[in-house]
């Protein structure tokens, strides 16, 4: 499907409302994981959805998950909206729930930890809830964009990102800088000598770490929608900020800056060339 995901009018949510997406989303997190986990180091096959130059691995994992989370949806909420980066968009009423099925397909495929089930309700203009969930070590972060939280073998807790507001005082994680255009790389570097630690990888993980108060900084390029949109809500129900290099909506995706305060999130803003 071609259709993609754009800007529209915000669709209004009580805050009942919003609490009820955020458990099916949880529970719907789950579910996927469930169906993806026996696929985890496996022998599985993994198909490249590029038909030219680039590698863009997608795995019977990646589609058995997303399947379950649409079958999920179209079952609670059938007038909802459905985008998913394997199947693609499906339109609804104006909320749509956006999937990521296994977020670090690359570290899922090498049987590495580091990837996660995401999804995210889109009011169209934000996201307004969110969930990671890491089936393999039963982790699963989830957020409101006022409140986040932390659950493991039955566990809760609270997320609250760490008070730095200083890049020399800051650890930064990106996946990797393949992703940025030649234009970027520059910038990028700027900010990376500029903090204490620069820790490559991570995909959605450096996220779920960010709001845990772990990492400071995390700057990602080259990304869709279900790319970001699930960890936004969380990160800012942690107390962070969340933006593209331009200090702008992220949620249809980029290249993204997320920081642990708004005091470090705009020093970091002017070595990334932008105030």
């Amino acid at each position: 499907m071609s259709a993609t995901l754009g800007f529209t009018t915000a669709i209004a949510v009580s805050a009942d409302q919003k609490t009820e997406y955020l458990g099916f989303a949880r529970s719907a997190a789950r579910a996927a994981g469930d169906a993806i986990l026996p696929y985890f180091r496996s022998r599985m096959q993994v198909t490249n959805k590029l038909s030219g130059q680039g590698f863009d691995p997608v795995t019977l994992a990646d589609q058995a998950g997303e399947r379950v989370i649409r079958a999920a949806i179209e079952d609670a909420y059938p007038d909802h909206g459905i985008f998913g980066e394997e199947f693609g968009l499906k339109s609804g009423n104006g909320l749509t729930w956006v999937i990521d099925p296994i977020d670090g397909t690359r570290a899922f495929m090498t049987g590495m930890l580091h990837w996660g089930v995401l999804l995210a309700l889109f009011d169209g203009e934000q996201p307004i809830v969110g969930v990671m969930y890491q089936p393999y070590t039963d982790e699963l972060f989830s957020g409101d964009n006022e409140s986040a939280w932390y659950e493991r073998a039955g566990e809760s807790q609270s997320l609250v990102t760490s008070a730095c507001r200083r890049v020399d005082e800051a650890c930064l994680s990106t996946t990797g800088i393949d992703w940025l255009p030649a234009s970027k790389q520059g910038r990028f570097r700027q900010l990376s000598q500029a903090t204490k630690l620069t820790k490559m990888g991570g995909d959605c993980y450096l996220f779920g770490m960010l709001a845990m108060g772990s990492l400071d900084l995390g700057v990602e390029a080259g990304l869709n929608a279900y790319d970001i949109q699930a960890l936004m809500p969380i990160v800012r129900g942690a107390g962070g900020v969340v933006t593209d290099w331009e200090g702008g909506n992220p949620s249809l995706g980029g290249t993204v800056l997320a920081s642990a305060t708004q005091a470090l999130h705009s020093e970091a803003m002017t070595l990334l060339g932008s105030s």
